[in-house]
Order: structure tokens, then C-alpha cells, then sequence
């Protein structure tokens, strides 16, 4: 590859072509290990890369929109015939390491923190606010999770986030946001910014969405042409949170998060994955399965059999009405197995 900003669609298409003619239907997913070039023509590299260069891009368009969005599939290459890529975006060797460091140390953590949702003096770059008031007013207490929404749209207050401890989401609207880098992150936090250029690395004229990685997250999103603020070429907050949350890793949660992606650059450590699955443990005669991968507005049934081939019988059924980490109880749990499984 060329060490140049942005490659032409023509130089593009023989690398790309190499690419794919290498990769069988097992390979799921692509992790880019550099920063330039970040975009081809109108689109993101990471976006090139996942769904292959369309130039219905750049500028005040509606991108083409993703079947990938908010999907429930664990397979996207089989289900969508897209491969979600991630760069792994660093300055230097040890910055690349540390950030894979940072991934390794978040998977299965169920992490306490906040999620940080901050609407600011900045109108056009705070269009994502009804998204995180959503989420705001929904917030149930998911595990350890805490959400605290900052709603500064009349400048009383702060626009920015600073020497918190405990970051685990922060999402905002501005060009430059200060102060990140005295905050902590824990490891797999996200953490972007709404405008126009974030996505151009190592550098931008704006803040460039490494700087969110240089300052301890793992993952960050910026777009790399101006895209107007359309919130579909951004991350949806809720949606990203909440795929996140039940147990998909960075790279499937951004790429979920994301209606119009192609102009949007994804960069972290892709495998991180802070939520990992469920917990089952006997509590005198009752089973206690305590779960945050139930997807909301589905009917899940509890089922028991004597052997793992079954014949499976029914126990209950029920479902949760948004993201949330459910306890399901079975009493007087006397089978050697039980599985939980979505209806249809």
C-alpha cells in the first residue's frame, strides 16, 4: 500500500481484489494494521475494505445504507456479505501494543464505569442528543454500568468530560474536545466525537479520532470527508451501547452502530469484548442463569432435557423490552440440561 493519505479507486481495486481472492467464507472480519492511507476516493478505508468501493459518497449525500445495522447476525459475511473492519490505528509499535493490551484487558470484565453522554453548546455536532437522552431515560442499571447524561445545550454548565475515573462510553459533538486525556478509561472503552473530519489519521484539521485512542480508549469512530451531520453516518449511541453490552466485540457493536457507514473510519482493537456471556450457578435446588445477551422484543424459552441431544420440554418463556442484564430463576432445577434459545 502506498504511505499516502487517500488512494485512488483505481489503485484500490487490484489490492482489494488480492485481498478478497485470499479469504475464505470463515474469515469474518478484517483488522487494518495502519494509519495511512485512512479513506479511498469518498470512503473510509475501513469502509472500502468491509463492503468494497461504491462512490455513492462524499459530500451532503445519502450514503448507501448497511443491512448490517442493528443485526442480530453473529456471521456477517455469511449473513450480509460484509466483512466489519477495524484499524488498529497507532503512531508507533508501542502504542499498537498497548492498545492491543487494552483489548486483551477488558474481555470478560463486566466492567464498573459510566457511560459519559454529553450534548453541548455545539447545535450541529450535538444532533446525537435524543439518542442519548433515550438511553438516559431507559437505563435500568446494567450490571455495574452507570449512565450519566450531560445535557449542556445552554452553556451553564460544562461541555466537556474531565479527571473522571471511571469512562467506559463518552460520546459528544465538537470539533475539539478537551480534557480527554486527563480522564481514565477502562479497558474497551468507546469513545467518540461527532464532526466533520475525526476520521482523518494520524492527523486532521479538526481532532483527529486517534487522539481518543492516544488518550486510553480502545476503540473511537470518525468520518473522513465532510458529511453534513446526517446521524446515520455516525454511531447511534443506544445501539452501539447496547450491542456492546450483550457480549459482541468492538469491532460488531461500531459496525452495528452505524446506518450509512461508508464514509466513517473505525479504528480501536476489534476483539475487545468486556461483556462476555452469561453466568450459571446452582443456589441450593433452583438454577440461576444471570444473562445480559437476551435482544429485546424477542421470546426466548427455557428448555430442559436429560441428555444435550435432547428431547428438550419446555420450562418458561419470556423476554426483556430493552438491553438490561436479567437474572432468570428455574426452582427446583432437577435436569442435567438446560439452554436458553430464541423462538423461530
Amino acid at each position: 500500500l502506498p504511505d499516502i493519505d487517500v488512494l485512488t479507486p483505481d489503485v484500490f481495486a487490484p489490492i482489494f481484489a488480492d485481498v478478497q481472492a485470499q479469504l475464505g467464507d470463515e474469515i469474518q472480519a478484517q483488522v487494518l494494521t495502519f494509519v495511512q492511507p485512512y479513506r479511498v476516493g469518498c470512503m473510509s478505508i475501513t469502509s472500502a475494505f468491509a463492503l468494497g468501493y461504491d462512490p455513492l459518497c462524499g459530500g451532503c449525500v445519502m450514503t448507501p445504507p448497511s443491512s448490517y445495522y442493528d443485526s442480530p447476525s453473529l456471521w456477517p459475511w455469511n449473513d450480509h456479505g460484509v466483512r466489519p473492519t477495524m484499524m488498529l490505528a497507532a503512531q508507533t509499535l508501542e502504542d499498537a501494543q498497548a492498545l492491543i493490551q487494552r483489548g486483551l484487558d477488558a474481555d470478560g470484565t463486566h466492567p464498573a464505569g459510566t457511560a459519559y453522554l454529553v450534548r453541548t453548546t455545539d447545535v450541529d455536532r450535538s444532533v446525537r442528543w435524543p439518542q442519548m437522552q433515550g438511553l438516559s431515560d431507559q437505563w435500568q442499571g446494567w450490571d455495574d454500568l452507570q449512565v450519566q447524561y450531560v445535557d449542556n445545550a445552554d452553556g451553564s454548565g460544562s461541555n466537556t468530560i474531565e479527571n473522571a475515573t471511571d469512562v467506559i462510553f463518552y460520546f459528544t459533538g465538537l470539533a475539539n474536545v478537551a480534557g480527554i486525556e486527563t480522564n481514565t478509561y477502562a479497558p474497551g472503552a468507546m469513545a467518540d466525537h461527532l464532526t466533520s473530519f475525526g476520521g482523518q489519521v494520524p492527523q486532521s484539521s479538526q481532532m483527529s479520532a486517534l487522539s481518543w485512542l492516544e488518550a486510553g480508549a480502545t476503540g473511537s469512530y470518525g468520518t473522513v470527508v465532510e458529511p453534513c451531520n446526517y446521524t446515520q453516518k455516525f454511531p447511534h449511541v443506544g445501539t452501539a451501547v447496547s450491542h456492546y453490552f450483550r457480549g459482541e466485540t468492538l469491532v460488531e457493536a461500531y459496525w452495528k452502530s452505524v446506518a450509512w457507514p461508508a464514509e466513517g473510519l473505525v479504528i480501536g482493537e476489534p476483539l475487545a469484548r468486556p461483556w462476555d456471556g452469561s453466568r450459571v450457578e446452582q443456589v441450593g435446588a433452583d438454577l440461576v442463569i444471570t444473562t445480559n445477551l437476551l435482544i429485546p422484543g424477542v421470546l426466548y424459552d427455557v428448555e430442559a432435557a436429560d441428555a444435550p441431544e435432547g428431547p428438550w420440554e419446555h420450562v418458561l418463556t419470556g423476554m426483556v423490552p430493552y438491553t438490561v442484564t436479567l437474572e432468570i430463576v428455574i426452582a427446583g432445577a432437577d435436569r442435567p440440561w438446560y439452554r436458553l434459545v430464541p423462538q423461530g
